[in-house]
């Protein structure tokens, strides 16, 4: 027979279960969305930019949109990528 002390225990790790769901739910939600694309694709191109102003590279401001370009273009990417890595995997 299970006593109240092991069904309190089962109860607890439900509900620590349900919160890590929760979170890792979140953490997806945030990992996919469209703000996060863009607070660090402007991110990269004012570190770029202040990088290459620093040292006095020729037309930084323009140049810095590379890198911004590519973490945008890298996400859009990936999820191609994904979908066939894990279509051809192999265990």
């Amino acid at each position: 027979m299970v006593t109240t002390q092991e069904i309190e225990k089962l109860e607890s790790e439900i509900t620590k279960l349900k919160e890590r769901n929760v979170r890792v739910e979140s953490d997806k939600r945030w990992e996919l969305c469209n703000s996060r694309r863009i607070i660090i694709s402007i991110g990269t191109y004012l570190f770029a930019a202040l990088f290459l102003v620093l040292i006095n590279a020729p037309n930084p401001f323009l140049v810095a949109i590379v890198p911004a370009v590519g973490f945008i273009f890298s996400t859009l990417t990936l999820p191609f990528f994904k979908e066939w890595w894990l279509g051809n995997k192999t265990h």
